[in-house]
Parts: structure tokens; sequence; C-alpha cells
């Protein structure tokens, strides 16, 4: 049986029946409508019936089985409720992760990763402390079950995300074994980007009469928004987007930034340059977020900042750009949010902020979107001029067609009696005051750095509007911001921090400032890097090799703390006579 369709622009998640503390969790982080796959599912797995969801990666699918599953959890001691099957270490604990973030008004709620690779001894521990739900990898789930630690009698729901990869990775038996494990009466929501056939014998012999939910991934983008990129060299991304501000045609803008704490940093210094900004984030209240929107619905604010969480379902036919500041994570996020303009049949512009060790994530963008982004050329001081010189000019005309400047003809012509000052002289001084202390024309460099890259030197700050800011250090993403990876590389190799980090900012596309701490072990590392990192770049970093060493990197569900020891020390050369 199909889903009916649902448009998600027309449905809340207060609409789908979930409960009131998932709700409020929901609305804690943000989000206000649901994805296409959530809209279709979330209702199914409500009413209790089996389902296939075809879904690709980044279509929105934890939420899609965790929200209903929570919504009919019941807080008490016991067994696990509901198992979660997925097929890597770093996915199961995504998925933890993700279940308690919408858990967090559920007062008592335990979820519990457990996967190979990490000792027996703390899953043991937790699956005695008890757990609601349970995610974990089909090898060790099997081994708790022998084993005797885990009791699946309790599961009223059984979760099988991405089978796909599953069945590549050797796990059907695994799974159908798992399932005959559980009890008769349990619902089964299955997930797959595809459906081959051992998934599909899998379905008909462990699923009751399911109803089948199949989104297509949108990786397409309307033909309808001009897609440009420019490189980020020579030129600080503050000073390119005010060129881009001052000397392109736009109606409304929205910026995308990938922290919260971004999107206020730059709103302040947009405002602080004369552009009516805002930012757009999840920290602020709904009825905040809702009068921002309007604000710029109702042409109050030309420009607003925000992070993809923020700007999700966002909709207003006045964004003609989208930049996207700094790079999305993912080719479904870059799809959403340029997504955001050319709406109601207009054209969009889109620009892509990109530094010359990102040019990957260009390339995954362009093969997934299959549309070619455009090189942008970044305009030149001439063409701001330009443009300030004909928005001065339009505001005289503006105040002539008014009648604006009539109570000042007398001032100015006995000013000019009594002063013998002629009326050309008075009427610059007057525009010298009302542009106040900003100059109206840029003064042109010897050389400008936007017409000639330099990637080798830090970037220097464009003279905007004659207020030079000071320069400040990098920061670096706040700690909410970063996800804790291990790396197998550590002091015995001779690796130090800065091979780290070098490496992998060259095969990631990462600036410096977005690779977090790195803890240097004896035998490997902790280094935290941007959360939603693309799962096509973390298996390249995997191959990567520091010190002769493949980091064969994963997400560190837990970070012990240092041992207080100092790093070996190398034995001293032998001196020869």
């Amino acid at each position: 049986m199909k889903a009916p369709a649902t448009d998600p622009v027309t449905v809340a998640f207060s609409d789908l029946g979930l409960s009131a503390p998932v709700l409020e969790a929901l609305a804690e982080v943000g989000y206000e409508s649901p994805s296409p796959i959530q809209a279709a599912t979330i209702p199914v797995l409500l009413a209790g019936s089996d389902m296939i969801g075809q879904a690709q990666t980044g279509t929105g699918k934890t939420a899609a089985f965790a929200l209903p599953l929570l919504s009919r959890i019941k807080v008490r001691s016991g067994p696990p409720q509901g198992i979660v099957l997925v097929p890597t270490r770093e996915l199961a604990i995504q998925v933890a992760e993700a279940f308690q973030k919408y858990a967090s008004r559920i007062k008592g709620f335990h979820v519990l990763p457990i996967y190979g690779g990490q000792s027996y001894t703390p899953q043991l521990m937790s699956l005695k402390r008890g757990a609601h739900v349970v995610v974990g990898t089909p090898g060790r789930v099997m081994d708790h079950i022998k084993r005797g630690t885990l009791d699946l009698g309790g599961v009223t729901c059984v979760v099988l995300d991405e089978a796909d990869e599953m069945l590549q990775m050797g796990f059907v038996d695994d799974i159908e074994w798992i399932l005959e494990q559980t009890p008769a009466t349990k619902q089964v929501a299955l997930f797959s980007a595809t459906l081959p056939a051992p998934i599909r014998r899998i379905a008909q012999k462990h699923l009751r009469e399911p109803v089948e939910v199949t989104v297509a991934s949108k990786t397409s983008t309307a033909t309808n928004i001009r897609q440009r990129y420019w490189i980020v060299s020579g030129v600080h991304k503050l000073d390119a987007l005010t060129r881009i501000l001052e000397a392109e045609a736009f109606d409304g803008m929205l910026v995308f930034t990938r922290t919260k704490q971004s999107t206020v940093e730059l709103a302040e210094r947009l405002e602080a340059r004369g552009f009516a900004a805002a930012a757009l984030n999840g920290d602020m209240q709904q009825k905040d977020r809702e009068r921002t929107v309007a604000r710029i619905k109702g042409g109050q604010l030309d420009i607003l900042v925000a992070t993809d969480v923020a700007a999700r379902g966002l909709d207003v036919e006045r964004i003609s750009h989208v930049v996207n500041y700094d790079v999305p994570y993912d080719t479904e996020s870059y799809v959403h949010r340029i997504g955001r303009t050319g709406r109601a049949g207009r054209n969009g512009e889109a620009i892509l902020f990109i530094t010359p060790r990102e040019r990957n994530m260009l390339r995954y963008i362009e093969r997934a979107t299959r549309s070619p982004l455009e090189p942008m050329d970044l305009p030149t001081i001439a063409d701001v001029n330009e443009q300030r010189v004909a928005r001065f000019r339009q505001r005289i005309t503006e105040a002539l067609a008014a009648g604006q400047a009539e109570p000042f003809r007398s001032l100015i012509e006995e000013f000019e009696r009594e002063h013998d000052v002629p009326a050309i002289e008075i009427a610059a001084a007057l525009a010298s005051l009302l542009q106040g202390g900003s100059p109206l024309l840029l003064k042109e460099k010897a050389r400008d750095s936007a017409a000639e890259p330099r990637e080798s030197r830090e970037p220097r700050e464009f003279q905007g509007a004659g207020d030079r800011e000071p320069r400040q250090a990098a920061e670096r993403l706040a700690e909410e911001d970063t996800e804790t990876f291990r790396i197998e590389v550590g002091y015995t190799h001779g690796v130090k921090p800065g091979n780290i980090v070098g490496a992998i900012a060259n095969v990631a596309g990462l600036e410096g400032r977005q690779i977090g701490h790195v803890d240097i072990r004896e035998d490997h590392t902790f280094v935290g890097l941007p959360k939603g990192m693309p799962e096509q770049v973390l298996a390249e970093l995997r191959k990567t090799r520091v010190a002769g060493q493949m980091l064969r990197m994963s997400l560190a569900a837990h970070v012990p703390p240092k041992p207080l020891r100092k790093p070996p020390k190398r034995a001293p050369k032998r001196r020869t006579e």
C-alpha cells in the first residue's frame, strides 16, 4: 500500500499527532515543518503500521522514525522497547544522539548505542542500568543477545536504517536472526535508498502489509536560479559580501552561516556597515523568529543571516539572493538553501563562497546537482563607486521630486548672500554632512587583492565604508558545533598537531579554525571537526596517512580523561666518533 502524498509546506509537526514533549523538543531545536519523508512517515508509524521507506541519506529519515517512536515510548524500567539496526558505529552514535536530542523533554528516557570496536564493559553496565531504545550494529547486537545481556522480549518497534548498506556489508543473515528474536507483534520500519531483492525478501517475510513511502532525493536545482561561486582568496569574506551587497541589485537576501554565534556576529557587522540585517537562529524564541521573518517580508529588513535549522521551511518571495557564506557540509543542505530563492516563478541568484581547500565540496555539489556552478568575478572598487554615485544621484532626484528641498531654499539663499559662498559649495558641504564620517567613494589601492588572489597570506580587510575594522584572530567553532573523532595515530608514531591539522584541512577542504581541539594520546588522537561532515569526505579521511599511519577515522562516543603521563621520549641519538 502506498502512503498518500503529503505537502510538507502546508503541514506542521503539530499536525502529525506527535506527543507534547516531542513537540516541545522540536520547538527548542528550531524545527518548524517536516521534510517530505517525515510528513509521509510519521502518521503511518504512529498508527502502528509496518512500513518501507525509500529515501536517500540527508532527507531526514532519522527524525522520521525517532519522533513517532518517542511519542509512543513508555518511560518505565524493563527491557528495551525499541531497537534500531544501523550499518556502522558512526551512524549508531549519530542516531543515538538524535534520539537524545528529540527526547530532551521526556524525563528519564535513555538511549544506548552499542557497536563493535568498543569495549563490552561500558555497554554491559549501560544495558544493566536499562535503556528504552537501543541503537546498534547487527554484529554487536547479536553478540549481546547470545550473551543474554540484551533482552528483546519487550521490543514493540524495530527500525532497519540504511538497509541496503547493511546488505552490502553482509549483515542480511544477522538482521534476519535478530528479527526472529523479537516478539511477533512488533512494528517494523525499514528504510533504504534502494530495494534490492534480498531487502525485498526480508520485507515480505518480516513485515505485515507494510505501507510504502517513496521520497526522491532532491538533487537537482531549479532552472530559474543562477548559481555562481567565488574562491575566497585575497579578500576577507565580509568585505567580499559588502562589495556584492553594494554592487548587485537585490531585493531580499538570505545569508547562510554554519553556527548560531556567527549569525549574530555577521548580522551585527553588516548593520555597522549600514545594511538592514538581522540574525535568525535556533537560539531565538519562536515568536522572535516569526517577528524577524515578518520584518523581511514587510521590507523592514533586507538581509537575514541564518543557520540551516532556522531557515528550515522559510518561504519569502522577495528573497532574490542566497549567499552560502559558509559552505554546507552536504549537497542536500546546499539544494535546500538555494531553494529559498527563485520562489513563485521568480528568478533567483545563488552565490557560494568557497576556500581553495574546499574545492572538493564544489565538485560534490556539481556532481550531485548535475548543474555546474559558474565562477564569479568579485565587483571591483570602481563597480562599487559607480553604484554609490548612482544611489547618491537617485536620492537627490527623489528629494527634489518630493519637494523636500523647498523649505531649505530660503536658508541657502540667505547663507549665500551673508557669507558670499557659491551655492555649489554650500550643496557640497551639506552632502558631506549627510554622508557622515564615511567617504562616498572608495580609494583604489595600488593592488586590488580581489583582482589577483593571494592564497599564501592572511587576507586584509577591504576598506569598506572608511571604517577599517581591527583584525581579529580567527575564532574556532564553538564546542556545540563540533563532533569528536578518533584517529589511529599518536605520540608513538612521532605525530605533531600541525601534521594532523594540515592533513585533515587539505583532504576535507577545511580552514584551520574549523578544526577543533587536537588531543594526542600514545597511539591515537582525538580531534574536533564540524558537525555534519559528509560521508564521502569522512571516507577519504579514513584512508589518509599521517606519519605513515592510516587515520582510520571514527566518531568517538566518549573521550576519556587524558592520562597523567608525558609522551614517551625518543631514544637519544648515538654519537659516532
